[in-house]
């Protein structure tokens, strides 16, 4: 027999915790589970281990409002927030609602039964499930493989080609002439932390970007934090 939830959230990461928070709380009638096609929490956060990987918003604001961020930096580092994300999972019980390993390959709407069915890979066992509300809490990369555009030559490249969503746990980048290609969120926290051990690193840009330096630490929010109860 097909088992049946009220909710299913599709991904264990900053955005399925948060869904999974709220449903237990605003609906606490109602049964849920979330599925997480890999075997831990933190999505983005747990899968891209790069040097110097940080958040590019605020952790005031990106964080979660039932349970506020409790570092003193504002622009915090990968592995902090993924201990945030986890820690949140487990205060509020949430960790017990998700079903690692089941990657979700199909989902079907029936009007006619008001609900979906979602078919799960669970290492290469299929499961289904039926549930009235299928909630994407996915985000939008893919896991298994990040976007790399065509570059012409690069199989007679004599050096080392890395994507950052996958980079090697044992990669020594000390001595190394790096270019890194473009100027968005990740190759701005990238081009620093390599540059404090490389030879030489260049960031290869298509649009000119303006940066600004700016402090960890939020010394405004420092301000209230002491005047102001925590949320």
């Amino acid at each position: 027999m097909t088992e049946h939830l009220d909710v299913l959230v599709v991904g264990a990461g900053l955005s399925g915790i948060a869904a999974g928070y709220h449903l237990q709380t605003a609906c606490p009638d109602r049964s849920y589970a979330i599925l997480e096609g890999r075997d831990c929490i933190g999505g983005t956060w747990d899968l891209f281990r790069y040097p110097g990987i940080r958040s590019d918003s605020d952790m005031y604001t990106l964080g979660y409002t039932f349970q506020p961020w409790p570092g003193d930096r504002a622009l915090a580092d990968g592995p902090s927030i993924l201990a945030y994300v986890r820690d949140t999972a487990r205060i509020h019980g949430i960790d017990q609602r998700i079903r690692f390993k089941h990657k979700v390959v199909h989902a079907a709407w029936s009007s006619a039964d008001a609900r979906w069915t979602v078919t799960c890979d669970r290492g290469g066992e299929r499961v289904e499930l039926t549930c009235s509300f299928l909630l994407m809490c996915a985000g939008y990369y893919r896991y298994d493989r990040g976007h790399a555009p065509s570059f012409a030559g690069t199989d007679r490249f004599r050096g080392t080609l890395i994507h950052p969503q996958f980079w090697p746990e044992d990669y020594d980048h000390g001595g190394k002439r790096i270019v890194v290609i473009g100027s968005g969120a990740t190759a701005v926290t990238l081009v620093p932390a390599l540059a404090a051990r490389a030879a030489h690193v260049t960031m290869l840009q298509r649009t000119p970007t303006y940066i600004v330096s700016r402090p960890g630490v939020d010394r405004a929010a420092m301000w209230l934090r002491k005047r102001l109860p925590t949320r």
